[in-house]
């Protein structure tokens, strides 16, 4: 067995000096003495303090005193060291510290769960931030997570119970992002067996991995290497193109940026055209795309296109025009979080 944690050390010495007190006030209570009297005599016996004896001299009571002084003084040598030691290490600020983590974590609801705090993991988790996203990171490397400044859980993720901790009952998205492919599989059968209705991305590093994802439940599945390809291809084919994809995708010095919403049954576009909303003449959005439930894309959508519940609607506009599409619509929050 390891090292014991630095909580279960100082509850072992505070249980031992409690268990201690309490055998000392019940030996006195035996001896004569009141309930009061008997804890009285046997915090300053223990601590040493030296003040005046509550009873009799007699043989047994200078007996059991003795054995007291003994034991009790050991204990609380103990229990002082065991808190010093942790003060010293600076364990007990971190043990604080995870503690007020732990805590913020159980709070959390409709956030996302990046498992792996890697290369991948790091890019992942600094885009939510950037973009105000309630997130924790899990990884079993406590080193990768010194000094994140975000919400994290040191924990092996495929462990069911880490999952739980993380929050997965009530977060809204689940990533697979650590560098073996064998784990994101793994990985994604376990956050699909504990929430079936978890949207679940998986990172896949070689390209026979896309399908296992799939397979396992993973709802979209990411292959950085072959991206970073593909926009490397990009870049020399179409470089402007490429450039200004970059910045109206993910730089926040730009006044337009693309986004998302979705057309629900509350929505007061199901059912309408593009023509019947005039949305373009009503937000000052523009629409270059509809999603559909099946997972086809209809770009750039004539005026006689008709939105349905389900679809998705690609858009781009400033931050105004895109709230104000938010509001026409009649649908909660902002139009571009995770599904």
């Amino acid at each position: 067995m390891g090292r014991p944690t630095p909580r279960r050390r100082i509850w072992k010495a505070l249980g031992a000096l409690a268990v201690v007190l309490g055998g000392g006030t019940v030996g006195y209570w035996v001896l004569g003495l009141t309930p009061l009297d008997a804890l009285y005599q046997t915090v300053i016996t223990v601590s040493t303090v030296g003040f005046r004896e509550m009873f009799a001299p007699t043989g047994a009571n200078k007996v059991f005193t003795i054995v007291l002084i003994l034991v009790g003084v050991s204990t609380g040598l103990y229990a002082f060291g065991a808190v010093l030691e942790v003060v010293i290490e600076g364990d007990l600020f971190d043990m604080w510290g995870r503690r007020r983590m732990e805590r913020k974590i159980c709070s959390l609801s409709n956030h996302v769960i990046v498992c792996g705090h890697g290369r991948v993991g790091r890019s992942i988790a600094g885009h939510l931030a950037a973009g105000g996203f309630d997130f924790v990171v899990v990884d079993q490397d406590p080193e990768r997570l010194i000094g994140a400044g975000y919400l994290t859980l040191v924990g092996d993720a495929t462990n069911d119970h880490v999952l739980r901790e993380a929050g997965i009952e009530t977060a809204r998205a689940l990533v697979a992002a650590t560098s073996t492919d064998t784990t994101n599989v793994y990985l994604t059968l376990s956050g699909r067996a504990l929430r079936p209705e978890l949207f679940i991305i998986g990172r896949a590093r070689v390209v026979d991995s896309e399908a296992k994802l799939l397979r396992a439940g993973a709802d979209r599945v990411i292959n950085p290497q072959a991206i970073g390809g593909a926009r490397v291809a990009a870049m020399l084919m179409q470089p402007h193109v490429s450039e200004f994809l970059d910045v109206i995708t993910h730089s926040s010095e730009v006044e337009f940026r693309l986004s998302e919403l979705p057309v629900g049954s509350n929505s007061s576009l199901t059912g309408l055209t593009l023509r019947e909303a005039r949305l373009r003449e009503r937000t000052g959005a523009l629409v270059l795309a509809i999603r559909d439930v099946e997972g086809g894309f209809k770009t750039n959508p004539g005026p006689d296109t008709a939105m349905a519940n389900g679809d998705v609607l690609i858009a781009i506009g400033t931050d105004a025009q895109l709230a104000a599409l938010v509001t026409l619509s009649g649908v909660a929050g902002t139009p571009d979080r995770l599904p």
